[in-house]
């Protein structure tokens, strides 16, 4: 029984604890305090003083009775500095039963014939308690608002908030327990003019017409967007630029929480918004437990798993437990880096990192044969335009004649599914990469269509293989993106090289393409081709301006070189001549494109391919243009064969 007790005042007074021993000492005595006030208040100092030591006993079996519903609800176990609405709730609930059992003890001791306690009137103990709560609350609200005037100094930002309700004061609750404190709280922003000048956490709410002059008045150096009103914010396009015009940085959460509904908001990590975060797009949701449900326990192959696209369908197809996963890619240092990951992140998942080209059919064929993928998500593909149109009869090699090894593979070893991603630039295209993509679109498609045809020409629900297509456009973030090279040329000093000045482009966020190719390849039927919607188009002229306002450079040019071999102003997504119609999700389309016969296509590209490697690049894109006749080239040498095309005396 001693060791016990030594334990507990031990915990009690050690020095970890002592805050806790504080608050609950200084608890005990606002409420001996405010039973002695109210006492003294009824029969004055005279009786007061006659009957202290009843009145102490009294207060002793009282407290004992505070203490256990202290515990209960411990209402001395939070940093008072960081007291909330939840503490102050807890001391009303917890001093409300003690008021409740003294009240009834109260009626107990009243019929007893004794000296020794004191009796206090009904109204005495509720009018006590009362005070005490109020006592007690007033202590945590002083200690937290002297705590935070203390830790507002001078290193603290002046920040507005983008956001109200629930979002806006969730984040507001997270800034001010940041300690040091990063920024302080200066008011919100909403564009609901209902909220307009009221306050709100003490602080006013303003909305976009008012921040001119109060970003100056009031000496605003922040705005925060909740986590809850990122996409609202993105198309705040006015509002951004007078921000940066002001030199008022902007914050937006950096977690996973961004399109969350949730209330707590005490890991939101803000970080200093770039380019990226204010380019506008919608909320994209994927049915991802459908598609869960389609790749947990089944052998996945991934091919170009070291680059953008690709590495990042290695992370989110590994997160649907994979029975295995076989990994292609034929640059070494970057597929390294993708065996780390998995071999840290997933160890659990059986995995091989090949390193190995696509196009070498032997090895593909072993790879195929010992793996036996039930998918083949194929991303593998050389992809800058510029060096395509150099290099033709590489991209032919690569693209299209490796394309074929995997498709040919995925028949002959009874893949379930294959799943190509492709590009707008496939469509009307201007250059040698959109057309190799092209042909490796006609390959699939029209094998599918072979494959269905045989199926029921011979046994009517023969498993074949599934051929799918995905079309979308330009990757945040992707290898060789304009951004990265933008932000490298203003951290030079300039300048900024855009091609043209009307030059536009379609952007899409890596994770969000990848669920939705994710989406796509496990819920088509096979021969569809998708298209994405990738949004609102973005003038990359002003993509610069922006990056450079941003960055808080000074007297950074932009530079117009003109267009690239075989670069044109826009992207397209969709032929002028093909239609869409709707699929199982609204941000993706399915294509309906014109229809080959699939022999007559296998003839075209061996031949093809038998072109590029005789080393002429002239004949190579000439074949390439009988096969996709809507290839025009631009901006190109190849445009000589446009003209030999059209010639009628050639």
């Amino acid at each position: 029984m001693r060791n016990k007790l030594d334990s507990v005042l031990y915990w009690y007074f050690k020095k970890q604890s002592l805050p806790y021993w504080c608050i609950l000492l200084l608890d005990c005595l606002l409420l001996f305090f405010s039973f002695v006030f109210v006492y003294w208040l009824v029969h004055r100092s005279i009786d007061t003083l006659t009957n202290i030591r009843p009145f102490t006993h009294t207060m002793l079996i009282y407290l004992a009775i505070c203490i256990l519903f202290f515990r209960v609800f411990r209402t001395y176990s939070g940093i008072v500095r960081y007291s909330s609405f939840v503490d102050l709730k807890k001391v009303g609930l917890a001093n409300g039963c003690s008021m409740i059992v003294v009240w009834l003890l109260h009626y107990w001791m009243y019929y007893w014939d004794t000296t020794v306690f004191l009796r206090f009137t009904s109204i005495s103990i509720v009018a006590s308690f009362a005070m005490a709560t109020v006592l007690m609350w007033g202590v945590r609200i002083l200690v937290k608002s002297l705590f935070e005037i203390y830790t507002a100094g001078g290193g603290a930002t002046p920040a507005l908030i983008y956001g109200v309700m629930t979002g806006g004061i969730g984040l507001a609750k997270s800034i001010k327990t940041q300690k040091p404190a990063r920024f302080v709280l200066k008011g919100f922003i909403s564009h609901d003019h209902n909220y307009k000048h009221n306050l709100l956490m003490g602080e006013r709410v303003y909305t976009p017409d008012d921040l001119d002059t109060v970003i100056d008045r009031i000496g605003i150096k922040a705005v925060l967007v909740s986590p809850l009103r990122n996409e609202d914010f993105r198309h705040e396009q006015a509002l951004q630029d007078l921000l940066i015009s002001k030199g008022v940085k902007m914050y937006m959460a950096g977690n996973t929480k961004e399109w969350s509904a949730a209330d707590d908001f005490n890991d939101v990590q803000l970080k200093e918004v770039n380019v990226e975060d204010l380019l506008p797009r919608d909320q994209i949701n994927v049915d991802l437990e459908s598609v869960g449900k389609e790749l947990a326990g089944k052998r996945i192959l991934i091919t170009g798993s070291a680059g953008s696209i690709g590495s990042e369908m290695v992370r989110q197809v590994a997160a649907f437990a994979p029975k295995a996963l076989m990994l292609i890619d034929q640059a070494e240092t970057p597929q390294h880096d993708i065996r780390l990951m998995m071999s840290r992140r997933w160890p659990d998942i059986p995995c091989e990192t090949v390193v190995v080209s696509i196009c070498k059919q032997d090895r593909m064929d072993e790879i195929f044969s010992l793996f036996r993928p039930d998918y083949v998500f194929h991303a593998a593909a050389y992809k800058h335009v510029p060096m395509m149109e150099d290099n033709p009869r590489e991209a032919i090699q690569n693209n299209v004649y490796g394309t074929k090894v995997i498709a040919d593979l995925a028949v002959k070893y009874g893949v379930k599914k294959f799943v190509m991603v492709s590009t707008d630039k496939a469509v009307n295209p201007t250059n040698v990469m959109g057309c190799s993509k092209r042909i490796c679109e006609i390959y699939c498609q029209s094998l599918n269509m072979a494959l269905v045809n045989r199926q029921k020409g011979e046994t009517e629900g023969l498993p074949t293989c599934q051929f799918v297509t995905t079309r979308f456009g330009n990757v945040l973030g992707s290898n060789g993106s304009v951004i990265p090279l933008f932000q490298e040329q203003i951290k030079k000093g300039g300048p900024v090289t855009v091609t043209h000045p009307d030059i536009i482009r379609f952007f899409m966020l890596i994770p969000e393409a990848c669920k939705l190719v994710l989406e796509a390849g496990t819920k088509g039927n096979g021969g569809e081709i998708f298209v994405f919607d990738m949004g609102k188009p973005v003038k990359i002229a002003d993509l610069a301006k922006r990056m450079i306002a941003l960055s808080g450079a000074k007297n950074v040019e932009i530079k117009f070189t003109g267009l690239r071999a075989g670069e044109k102003l826009y992207e397209e997504v969709l032929n002028e001549q093909e239609n869409t119609k709707p699929s199982f999700h609204k941000k993706i389309r399915i294509a309906e494109v014109r229809e080959y016969e699939f022999e007559k296509v296998s003839r075209q590209i061996d031949d093809l391919i038998a072109i590029s490697h005789a080393g002429d690049d002239m004949a190579t894109v000439a074949k390439m243009k009988e096969i996709v006749p809507e290839y025009k080239s631009n901006n190109s040498k190849y445009e000589e064969l446009d003209k030999q095309a059209n010639d009628p005396k050639s």
